[in-house]
């Protein structure tokens, strides 16, 4: 029997923020396999699955043994927190059905990705064309990421940061801020959400020039606004457009 490969993702993490069709391939699934943190989460709601899980920096092992369970006739899931082709795991599986040549299913379950789950706790941020970018360096070289916040400063184009600063990039945020402001006002809104959708979520707005970097960290999700974003009774809120 030909086997199945299913990428999901499951959103901030919260069983009340995964889709119908999320949960569903997850319950219908032989194995679920994903990074430990990621299935650490969901043992919680499917405690009766079978989970495999590898810690970080073993993405592409992950996804060879889970394509190699979907070609012994499993009926298999890879889960990703978010959406899982945004920065997913949906990429790398495709590359490597590809090279193994592995006669399987395969199907994508898209999720809610950090960048909309941290605009519903700020508010309306996202209403008209983002860049999302992030500044982990893991896979990009940073001049490259700095050249892609820069752009999309020229594009007046709201900007989301994931991975926006870590113990050993203390500085990225800082820099990419001061790129932002060579195109906008140091009082553009900003707002910071670590933990979005989890539990100990937290919400700071601010503004581009008043950032609190010490206070960002890789559970944070950074929105920068465009020049029309600003602010009313606690929300940021970019207009569409519309005349009212």
């Amino acid at each position: 029997m030909k086997g199945k490969l299913t990428v999901v993702g499951f959103g901030p993490g919260s069983k009340d923020d995964m889709t119908f069709r999320a949960a569903k391939s997850i319950e219908a699934a032989d194995i679920v396999t994903g990074y430990t943190t990621y299935v650490e989460l969901l043992r919680e709601y499917f405690p009766e699955k079978q989970f495999k899980a590898t810690g970080m920096m073993k993405e592409v092992d992950r996804c060879r043994s889970a394509i190699e369970d979907a070609l012994s006739g499993k009926n298999v899931t890879m889960v990703s927190s978010g959406d899982s082709g945004i920065y997913g795991m949906a990429g790398i599986v495709y590359q490597l059905i590809e090279e193994m040549k592995a006669d399987i299913d395969i199907e994508v379950v898209p999720g809610v990705t950090a960048a909309s789950s941290a605009a519903s706790v700020l508010g309306a941020p996202l209403m008209h064309d983002i860049a999302i970018i992030s500044l982990s360096d893991l896979m990009t070289p940073l001049d490259l990421i700095m050249k892609r916040v820069d752009c999309a400063g020229q594009a007046d184009m709201i900007v989301c940061l994931y991975n926006p600063r870590s113990k050993t990039r203390k500085d990225y945020l800082s820099q990419a801020a001061g790129i932002l402001m060579k195109y906008r006002s140091p009082e553009t809104p900003v707002g910071i959400v670590r933990n979005a959708g989890r539990e100990g979520q937290e919400k700071t707005i601010t503004a581009l020039g008043d950032i609190r970097y010490e206070k960002v960290d890789m559970f944070s999700i950074v929105t920068v606004g465009n020049s029309q974003t600003y602010t009313s009774n606690g929300w940021i809120i970019t207009p569409r457009g519309y005349s009212i």
